[in-house]
């Protein structure tokens, strides 16, 4: 049939590609972009990335669009333009369905010297893994996707459906002013969507899987300022009470050494595990003793398999990050500083709601604070509130997804949440109301915002052929 005809074409096309330049697949240019969206000093970068995904959909005939979502302002109250949000259209058959697939080309901040074994923005081919800051998340499964419409062209073969593209480059820092945008085209773009598609996620082992939910995420500043300026720790220590201790004091409070978060609320408004979902995780295929391999440690926070993926799925957890104003450098520094800021976050699950998450972390630090009894000033903010989203993992979507892992892997798919947070996908729900689905095909190994990031060959291949499969699933479900 014409599907397999694609698929073996696909394959025979890109091993002709890997012998005439085998980092083709993934063009080095992306990776060497440093589309690092937290760094506003990279932002003309950014921008270029953009710009390179814009040139990429128009070359293969998609109608291309570079769409103003405005600025971002600063914290010294100066503003920059947010990069463009590209949206690209291929097919307006009305008799066919129309997917929308959602990529992001922004990345995690990486720098050689933070652990990396090569350059993290230069594509590194090492044993059928190809290294690089974004090579999973997202770049490599937004080029699949592009190659997967660039066969069906290639081939003079009609796509089994309309396909839609909205690939953005905020995603990692929240994805500031896409919100407004899919508000403002609710009636225009998504009119005539039917599903819409996101991978950008990965595999929970070596078998496929696919995601029917993710935590949301509260990341809080908890800033505390004392003198006017850093002090000697030698002249002034032990005569004043120092903003470094007062902060470590309160992070203390946030959660126990056992993981049980102990601001008052958090965990009271957990959904409740059901027998059913916890049947589903009973039956996933998870190893802890190769999980603790691939992180390096000996011990977890819960020794059965379904006690862990609820609370690494489904349960809340407190993360500290960092401490701006610390002294963080090589050597010895014997400073009292003036200022210092914790960073840390709490993923969310249902039936959480970040607007009252942020109530209860900023009424407990303050009356954990007063209790010190500190001159000092705390300060608490919440810079980012993104909502958990949670699908129908028995809606026909999900079983177009299983019948093209089927095809594809010869497998039955997990079916899997992710702990991670993808802001996006709840407000395409909550705006749109259509249904989606997170297709991934990244590797449970691949590094997602840790050094030496990922993919590797057969995953990116399989997984072309992964979305050349579910396009033509999609096209053969009944409509309603």
């Amino acid at each position: 049939c014409s599907l397999d005809l694609v698929i073996r074409s696909f394959v025979l096309l890109n091993c002709f590609l890997i012998l005439v330049n085998r980092s083709v697949i993934i063009p080095s240019q992306w990776i060497a972009v440093e589309s690092d969206s937290s760094d506003v000093t990279k932002r003309s970068d950014l921008h270029r990335m953009m710009d390179m995904t814009a040139e990429k959909l128009r070359l293969i005939g998609g109608s291309v669009e570079m769409v103003d979502v405005g600025t971002q302002t600063l914290p010294n109250g100066s503003s920059i333009a947010l990069p463009k949000v590209v949206t690209a259209r291929f097919g307006e058959d009305p008799s066919k369905r129309t997917v929308c697939v959602y990529g992001h080309v922004d990345v995690q901040p990486a720098k050689k010297e933070d652990g990396w074994a090569t350059d993290p923005y230069e594509l590194t081919d090492i044993d059928g893994n190809l290294y690089g800051r974004g090579a999973s998340d997202n770049k490599a499964p937004v080029l699949a996707w592009i190659h997967t419409v660039e066969v069906y062209k290639a081939l003079n073969i009609d796509l089994p459906v309309n396909v839609k593209f909205i690939i953005e480059g905020m995603e990692e820092t929240g994805s500031n002013g896409l919100d407004d945008m899919i508000v403002a085209q609710k009636d225009s773009f998504f009119s005539d969507v039917d599903y819409i598609i996101i991978s950008d996620c990965v595999w929970l082992s070596k078998r496929p899987a696919l995601t029917y939910g993710t935590r949301g995420n509260c990341y809080f500043f908890a800033e505390v300022e004392g003198p006017k300026k850093d002090l000697h720790s030698g002249v002034y220590g032990g005569t004043v009470m120092e903003p470094m201790t007062d902060l470590i004091g309160i992070l203390d409070k946030l959660i126990s050494p056992s993981g049980k978060i102990l601001i008052p609320g958090i965990r009271e408004a957990v959904a409740h595990l059901s027998d059913e979902e916890w049947k589903m995780y009973q039956d996933i295929e998870f190893d802890l003793e190769s999980y603790k391999r691939e992180i390096g440690l000996s011990q977890l926070m819960y020794s059965n398999k379904v006690d862990l993926l609820a609370h690494r799925w489904r349960h809340p957890t407190v993360s500290i990050h960092g401490i701006e104003g610390a002294f963080s450098s090589p050597g010895t520094k014997t400073v009292i500083p003036a200022k210092v800021i914790a960073k840390f976050s709490i993923r969310q699950v249902p039936n959480m709601d970040p607007a009252m998450v942020e109530k209860q972390v900023t009424d407990y630090l303050h009356s954990v604070f007063a209790k010190r009894k500190s001159p000092n000033k705390l300060n608490v903010t919440m810079v980012i509130g993104a909502k958990p989203w949670l699908a129908d993992p028995k809606h026909p979507l999900y079983e177009a997804g299983k019948a093209a892992v089927k095809r594809v892997f010869a497998v039955e798919p997990d079916l899997i949440r992710e702990g991670g947070t993808i802001p996006i996908a709840r407000s395409f729900q909550d705006v749109t109301g259509k249904s989606i689905i997170m297709l991934p095909i990244g590797g449970f190994d691949d590094g997602l915002h840790s050094q030496n990031e990922k993919i590797s060959r057969y995953n990116y291949m399989e997984g072309t052929k992964l979305f050349i499969a579910f396009l033509h699933e999609v096209s053969q479900m009944e409509k309603h």
